[in-house]
């Protein structure tokens, strides 16, 4: 880093020698100051008052445009990616935003509204179309079959916005970030240039043209660079910052884990089920009940509709005929791992088991029952196949629910993980309908 930084540096100075030597050669203060005289000027101004009356006017109306586009943006690309109709109807207002050229909207808002709000509102066009694109986009990333699991397990608004929708969205709302802070500070400056509101950077660049102070030009020019530079790092890393932060959410209310789960356990129903995707029919006819305390073993082929019918059980897909019928809340372990892999073994478990010390440590204890202590902390993204199958399957006996689905749960596993995978199923049961689906015997 300390090579970049100096590297880096010995390109800035390279540029600003060459600018003094082509200043020399014009050898015409008025046509191009040099890098010393701009210095010069920049550190007449800061004693100034106007000086800070201009960069606090420019900042504040900068600041508020941004800001004011930033949330219109998010709030309109979450409302959105949940309404097509709406994203239809902006689409042609988002292109028209990033197609027409920024001096005829300052010329329109000049004539509607004089100066006063027209940096404002300019920063506001800038940075709306590019936030609500940028957000659209990363809602529509995120991982469908996670929301799937989230669904399942009945995981509230917050856990599946930090845990499914911010590592989504965190690689486009950055890019949208860097490109509006850039956009921001450019356009603002401009508008100001061209409205002259007081207590403005644009109001004083103008005036230093107008008084042919082509150093002054230079100062004011530096000055926008550095607060441009400066608010990009402030907001870029509170941004940082959210990605980063782990909440802790409140304590869920914790399932009966008593031998007497089974008595309040509904045996699930499925009477002459049907489903058949197209003209290929799946499953014909099923008729068969599944009791509380029992575990069943469905060891058909693979392609027999195994996971079909486990997504008819637990509501993510309806029969095309006949009934089912049971407990209203489900576990699953699906056929992939669906995984939040950004997050720890640990938090996997946890976003099922809700927070509070106590669930962290059951959520720990479970997991040790599979996996070696180092692994609980680290992102379920480093672990092997075989581990973040055991984790899966940890957060779905751990689940709070009245059956539980295991689709494929030893896939991946050798003899001694399979057998302590066996003996965890059977000990976590609780009571519970346990179906096991898969091909190996």
């Amino acid at each position: 880093m300390k090579g970049q930084g100096g590297k880096r540096l010995l390109i800035i100075l390279f540029w600003l020698f060459l600018w003094h030597l082509l200043a020399l050669w014009v050898g015409n203060k008025i046509m191009l100051a040099t890098p010393l005289e701009a210095l010069g000027a920049l550190l007449k101004m800061l004693p100034e008052k106007e000086f800070w009356q201009a960069v606090l006017g420019s900042l504040l109306r900068i600041t508020a445009g941004f800001l004011w586009g930033a949330a219109a943006g998010a709030a309109f690309a979450v409302a959105g990616s949940r309404f097509r109709p709406l994203e239809e109807l902006l689409s042609p207002v988002m292109g028209l935003c990033k197609a027409v050229p920024v001096a005829s909207f300052v010329v329109l808002f000049l004539i509607w509204w004089g100066s006063s709000f027209l940096a404002v509102a300019v920063c506001f066009l800038m940075v709306f179309p590019n936030i609500y694109l940028n957000m659209l986009a990363g809602l529509k990333s995120a991982d469908r079959r996670l929301l799937e699991m989230a669904e399942v397990f009945r995981l509230p608004f917050l856990k599946r916005f930090f845990y499914i929708y911010r590592p989504a969205l965190k690689p486009f709302l950055l890019s949208g970030l860097k490109i509006s802070l850039g956009m921001s500070w450019k356009s603002g400056v401009a508008a100001e240039v061209i409205g002259m509101p007081d207590c403005s950077i644009g109001e004083r660049l103008y005036l230093a043209k107008v008084y042919l102070e082509t150093d002054r030009v230079f100062a004011w020019t530096a000055a926008v660079i550095l607060l441009s530079f400066g608010f990009e790092r402030l907001v870029l890393g509170l941004a940082g910052r959210f990605f980063a932060w782990k909440p802790g959410f409140a304590a869920a209310q914790t399932p009966d884990r008593g031998d007497g789960a089974g008595e309040k356990a509904k045996p699930v129903v499925c009477s002459k089920v049907d489903k058949a995707y197209g003209k290929e029919p799946v499953i014909r006819g099923l008729s068969r009940v599944y009791e509380p305390g029992k575990i069943y073993c469905l060891t058909s082929p693979s392609g027999s509709g195994k996971t079909t019918l486990f997504r008819l059980l637990c509501g993510l897909e309806q029969p095309d005929s006949g009934e089912i019928s049971g407990p209203e809340r489900f576990c699953v372990l699906f056929q992939e791992d669906r995984l939040c892999e950004d997050y720890s073994a640990l938090e996997n478990v946890e976003l099922v088991t809700g927070g509070g010390e106590e669930a962290k440590e059951r959520a720990r204890e479970a997991l040790l029952a599979l996996l070696p202590g180092e692994a609980l902390d680290k992102p379920c993204g480093q672990l092997s196949g075989g581990m973040k199958r055991r984790v899966a399957l940890v957060r779905a006996m751990e689940a709070e629910g009245d059956c539980v689905l295991l689709d494929e749960p030893f896939a991946g596993l050798d003899g001694e993980a399979r057998a302590r995978a066996e003996n965890y199923i059977r000990e976590r049961q609780r009571g519970r309908v346990v179906i096991i689906a898969t091909h190996i015997l």
